[in-house]
């Protein structure tokens, strides 16, 4: 579901720089801001760059591995 809403030009403008820079749509990066300021709310002890990094970890794909018995 998509919704209308109004934001400020600047605020636009800065999504669309962005948004072109990590290959993103504008309202694709406004709900990555808005994922990473929640998640860093969430968790104010935390630095934002760590918060940052895990949620964009979380989003690769990876996969698993076995450690080498010893």
């Amino acid at each position: 579901m998509s919704v209308s809403i109004r934001i400020d030009d600047n605020l636009y403008a800065a999504a669309k720089s962005q948004a072109s820079a990590e290959m993103r749509s504008i309202p694709q990066q406004i709900a990555y801001w808005a994922k990473v300021g929640r998640a860093a709310l969430d968790n104010p002890d935390l630095p934002i760059e760590f918060v940052r990094d895990t949620l964009q970890a979380l989003e690769e794909s990876s996969e698993p591995f076995d450690l080498p018995e010893q």
